[in-house]
């Protein structure tokens, strides 16, 4: 059923100044309603049948209030009554309904309840104003948002709404609710889907975010050798940008954490460098990742470069062409009575007992050794 061409508004929305948001929040619904196409075509219906609604707030200009108001009224085809305890107690809200019913048009009064209770006849909870009685309005229930039909508030309101808008064009409530129930349920999915989806991405986007931490643990790559000093105080450190992370490792059984590292190095690569004695240093660059391993190699010059001389103090000479033996090897000292070999990494000690074929003091060389130590000859 089409709006009447003699109306300006399709509805005259009739409240007290304490519901304001209720009014506002009824002329959006109604104004914005839309009907499916199917019952649009059967009925004859705009996109938004239910449009223009007047709402003194937003149309109503200063002066002349009462004068404008009736013309307001005149030019309504309905009049929606927001009911609440606030309302009951309205001069205005009672003058517009009698004005309504005098001009011939109780029936296109309609009720929609916010607050309190119908017919309670308590003036703290009375929704309904009086001026209904005095007029012998014929029995009313009005459209209550606080009906409790399902389990959701949201979806009661939903159907107050659909019950004040079939009333205001003239159909049968399933006709309109039904649909409008598939559609806030297929609506309901969405949002929470799309809900679930923007959490998603908010937490994903905190993670990416989020500083990480990096184990570091060591792994030696050279012989192992169980006779030479483990691994003590090696430093390790990770140069980013704009600062360096420094830490240090007490074994290579031991790890150690580099904390709050930028997320954005995750997956890029960064440099590592390893300091510690009796190994060789390392820079690498590697993909940063929360579980580092770093490889280091024992540098196998310190316990296996033999250096050292061969002194014979009562000829205060060097010993020449003695034959030395340590570590299963043998050499010749040369003119300056100089000693040097190499051992290989299994076989290193961090001391070694030498033999030679003339007769020494002390038989003992400590490592790591070098030009200036002696064995002294008898």
């Amino acid at each position: 059923m089409t709006t009447d061409s003699n109306y300006k508004y399709y509805a005259f929305i009739s409240y007290n100044a304490k519901d304001i948001d209720w009014g506002k929040k009824l002329q959006k619904k109604l104004e914005r309603f839309k009907m499916p196409a199917v019952l649009r075509n059967e009925h004859g219906w705009k996109r938004k049948p239910i449009n223009p609604v007047f709402f003194a707030p937003t149309d109503i200009q200063p002066g002349g209030l009462t004068e404008e108001l009736q013309e307001r009224l005149k030019a309504s085809k309905n009049l929606v009554v927001i009911c609440s305890p606030n309302s009951a107690h309205s001069e205005w809200v009672g003058k517009e309904i009698e004005f309504f019913h005098d001009h011939g048009r109780t029936k296109n009064i309609h009720f929609f309840i916010v607050e309190g209770v119908p017919h309670s006849g308590d003036p703290k909870t009375e929704c309904f104003h009086p001026v209904i009685d005095k007029l012998g309005l014929p029995e009313i229930l009005g459209a209550n948002i606080h009906e409790q039909i399902y389990r959701w508030p949201w979806l009661n309101k939903e159907r107050a709404y659909v019950q004040l808008i079939s009333k205001l064009l003239d159909v049968e409530f399933d006709t309109i609710w039904q649909r409008h129930k598939r559609t806030l349920v297929r609506r309901a999915i969405a949002w929470t889907l799309g809900g679930v989806a923007i959490v998603a991405a908010l937490l994903c986007v905190r993670h990416m975010n989020q500083p990480f931490d990096v184990e570091v643990k060591l792994n030696e790559v050279s012989a192992h050798n169980e006779s030479l000093p483990p691994l003590k105080d090696a430093m390790v450190t990770i140069r980013l940008d704009n600062e360096s992370k420094i830490d240090t490792l007490h074994s290579m059984d031991d790890h150690l954490v580099f904390n709050n590292i930028p997320r954005h190095y995750l997956n890029q690569p960064v440099r590592f460098s390893i300091s510690c004695p009796y190994f060789f240093d390392t820079d690498t660059c590697l993909t940063l990742t929360s579980n580092v391993t770093l490889d280091i190699s024992r540098n196998d010059s310190i316990f296996g470069k033999v250096l050292f001389h061969i002194y014979n103090p009562n000829t205060e000479m060097y010993v020449e062409e003695a034959t030395i033996g340590l570590a299963g090897q043998e050499t010749v000292s040369d003119a300056n009575g100089c000693v040097s070999l190499y051992v290989p990494l299994e076989k290193q000690r961090s001391y070694y007992l030498v033999t030679s074929s003339v007769p020494l003091e002390n038989d003992t060389l400590f490592m790591p050794c070098g030009k200036d130590d002696v064995l002294l000859a008898k």
